[in-house]
């Protein structure tokens, strides 16, 4: 064998192991990055979890189009997951909480188990439910801090990971003033899911995100307003202030 010839099977040798370790290493990446995400969402490889969706509070009949497009969002994380996923109507999912992972989309106005959930995990979180006066429908309350809804223009949602002890699934909670800021919600989980697991871990947490003209921009331009995990779980005491956010 020439010098030409062993240069030219040198050469081949080292692409071919150049290239099996780039393929392994590729590999060994990405599935580091998919145990990251089944862990954070409690999701792993062939489980199944529960999408629990509400009624359109406008006609009590069917599920509003931005809240299934919401499901379309959170869909694609749990088939990325190796996961898969049950569908059920909020007043008849009847279960507990922890065996399953689940994602809970909608107001406590239109969905019963959001009502529950705020109850059982989150009770420093109040949703004016009532129908009149109804520019008051949908105010949160947070603590001390009360945020309006102006709708296409300035609405919150909450966006929550809860768990309830050790090797418990999470709940997923998109809490929102209206069925676009679900939407968004679930639009910023999926964008953002890497940056949350790296903080927060398998802990739980609370965010209160603002969604800008949505009249404009759809369910896009999301703001994080802040991390109010401390004061959603604590109970809100009788005589707290109250300041008002509506017009921020």
């Amino acid at each position: 064998m020439n010098d030409d010839i062993r240069n030219i099977v040198l050469g081949v040798v080292a692409a071919g192991v150049s290239a099996a370790l780039g393929w392994l290493t590729r590999t060994h990446l990405w599935r580091r990055r998919l145990r990251r995400k089944q862990a954070f969402f409690g999701l792993p490889s062939n489980s199944g979890c529960l999408l629990v969706v509400n009624r359109d509070a406008d006609t009590e009949a069917a599920v509003h189009r931005y809240d299934v497009a919401a499901l379309l969002e959170l869909a694609a994380l749990i088939k990325d997951c190796g996961a898969h996923s049950e569908i059920v109507q909020h007043d008849i999912a009847r279960q507990g909480f922890g065996e399953r992972t689940e994602f809970c989309l909608g107001g406590p106005y239109s969905n019963r188990r959001m009502a529950a959930h705020l109850h059982s995990m989150l009770p420093g979180v109040k949703v004016n439910t009532s129908a009149e006066p109804v520019s008051e429908r949908g105010a949160f309350q947070i603590g001390s801090e009360r945020y309006g809804v102006e709708p296409g223009v300035t609405e919150y949602v909450l966006l929550a990971r809860l768990t309830v002890g050790d090797g418990a699934r999470p709940v997923f909670l998109f809490c929102g003033q209206r069925a676009i800021t679900n939407q968004a919600a679930s639009r910023y989980l999926a964008r953002h899911h890497e940056k949350l697991a790296r903080k927060h871990g398998g802990n739980s947490f609370c965010l209160l995100l603002k969604v800008v003209n949505s009249q404009v921009y759809g369910p896009d331009v999301v703001e994080l307003v802040a991390d109010v995990t401390r004061a959603a779980r604590e109970p809100v005491p009788a005589a707290a202030p109250t300041s008002h956010r509506a017009t921020d």
